[in-house]
């Protein structure tokens, strides 16, 4: 689900923070991994920094540049948090899912752009210069690279990041670290990379396992938007002698190879970077991608939203290109766009007889996530009813 991200290192210049500290002008690079410009505007804060006049000033636009204790600057994120949270919300119809949708994701942006505010410094190792700081060097380089080598400010202030990205990555890493367990794979571990997908909802990758294969099974597999890889390990573990996963992102493709080799298929599996499709056909073509079309506004969204459903379009019309004579494709995808009003039935069947494609079979789960079960969810009408299916699909006839 990560083949149409874009990655950081398409960024064509460093960017830098600049600040005014004890009388001096200092800098710094800046670190977002989804794409924020710089604060224009920042203060020191500490210990003796109040939630209220730090929230009057995030909500301002001007960002507090943090130098007090490490912990506490965490209670102050939480603090924020909860003023924002108890803002009056925009009442929304009951009967208009897409309008809920759309303010629902402009109060998360809003929300996120605030608590973005609160920054703390890395120094040129990754380390946090601050009292009570953890060790997050591993999850910054998981994230961001090895750390440079020379280089080093005298204040200890290498570059800058914002403390709810931080404690992101740092919460990725711990994914990365331990694992998530797929019943499908007998209960071993697949290992996502900070941004690339994790297959924390595992019914997709049931509806993978249990489908029918077509030729019992077939002698090559493309997995489009590998991710992490899990599809394609499935496949393999299936009995499909060769799979062929692609993805566009450096994270997902270096993910992948990784959880092939540990899961023991990497002589079956093979991670290649393509824009969809690699060359030449297959007799079975999956996909799962982003199920939302909408515009991500961060870097790891792009695995929930498919802007214009760029991926599902491109995906169902090369699909017959690259289909031997009576293969499939398969598509997995949930219908909790078309239960926010943001893509009919009728909408996703029409682009399948655009692409000359038939539906041989659907199997359909229950999401067991549990959103799905939490009724203060704004979006939880909608996900009470959501479905997972994979669409057997086949080109059709004449």
């Amino acid at each position: 689900m990560n083949a149409h991200r874009p990655t950081a290192s398409t960024a064509p210049s460093v960017p830098v923070l600049t600040w005014e500290e004890s009388g001096v002008q200092r800098s710094a690079r800046w670190r977002s991994e989804n794409g924020a410009a710089p604060p224009r505007r920042v203060e020191i804060a500490d210990d003796r920094t109040k939630a209220d006049a730090a929230y009057k000033l995030v909500c301002e636009g001007t960002a507090l540049l943090w130098r007090g204790d490490f912990h506490n600057a965490r209670q102050l994120l939480a603090a924020l948090a909860r003023r924002i949270d108890r803002r009056p919300r925009k009442p929304v119809p009951a009967d208009d899912p897409a309008r809920a949708f759309h303010l629902h994701r402009a109060a998360q942006s809003q929300r996120a752009r605030i608590l973005g505010m609160l920054l703390v410094p890395l120094d040129a190792e990754y380390g946090v210069p601050l009292h009570r700081a953890p060790d997050v060097r591993a999850a910054c380089a998981l994230a961001y690279g090895p750390a440079p080598e020379g280089g080093g400010a005298p204040d200890g202030t290498d570059s800058v990041v914002s403390l709810r990205e931080l404690l992101g990555l740092v919460g990725a890493y711990e994914w990365h670290r331990k694992g998530v367990e797929i019943p499908a794979l007998g209960g071993e571990r697949v290992h996502p990379d900070y941004g690339v997908f994790s297959p924390q909802r595992g019914e997709y990758v049931d509806l993978v396992a249990q489908a029918p294969l077509p030729g019992q099974p077939p002698e090559l597999a493309f997995d489009i938007g590998t991710g992490t890889g899990v599809l394609a390990a499935v496949l393999a573990r299936r009995g499909v002698p060769r799979v062929i996963g692609t993805d566009q992102d450096p994270r997902a493709l270096a993910c992948a190879r990784q959880n092939a080799e540990r899961l023991g298929v990497a002589d079956r599996v093979e991670i290649i970077e393509a824009d969809l499709f690699p060359v030449g056909r297959a007799p079975l073509v999956v996909c799962n991608p982003p199920w939302v079309p909408a515009k991500p506004t961060s870097s790891v969204e792009y695995a929930v939203y498919d802007p214009n459903s760029r991926m599902l379009r491109g995906f169902l019309a090369g699909l017959p290109q690259h289909l031997t004579p009576g293969g499939e494709g398969w598509l997995i995808l949930s219908d909790l766009a078309e239960h926010l009003g943001l893509r009919t039935r009728a909408d996703l069947l029409a682009l399948f007889e655009a692409a000359g494609l038939t539906v041989l079979d659907r199997l359909d789960i229950a999401p067991r996530h549990p959103r799905a079960r939490d009724t203060t969810d704004p979006l939880h009408a909608a996900r009470a009813v959501e479905v997972t299916s994979l669409w057997r699909l086949g080109v059709a006839a004449g």
